[in-house]
């Protein structure tokens, strides 16, 4: 990816201490897996920021890349690449994720 693309994710994941790389937004998911892990946010009852790859394809790839995990959504907490759906889905089950968002938004 181009340095610009980089900078660019850089500066979103920068944005909010909780943040995802989505198809569609928190508003309007536009597939099940993002739309899991909007419900996952809300329900563990944390602020977060959302952007929606299909709006921006150097994006879309360039997330692909930056985390070296090629399905999206990916969630970020404090810039650190967490997982998709299926693992937030794991971590909210376990109450690993809880427990990681109180330690990070804490900080």
């Amino acid at each position: 990816m181009d340095a610009t693309t980089r900078q660019r994710i850089e500066e979103l994941l920068a944005s909010s201490p909780v943040f995802v790389f989505m198809k569609g937004n928190k508003l309007m998911p536009q597939c099940g897996f993002s739309n899991n892990v909007v419900q996952i946010l809300h329900a563990a009852g944390v602020p977060f920021e959302t952007f929606d790859v299909l709006s921006d394809g150097d994006i879309r790839q360039g997330i692909k890349e930056f985390s070296e995990w090629p399905t999206i959504p990916q969630v970020y907490v404090r810039g650190e690449f967490i997982g998709g759906s299926d693992i937030l889905i794991e971590m909210y089950n376990s109450g690993e994720l809880r427990e990681k968002l109180e330690i990070a938004l804490a900080s």
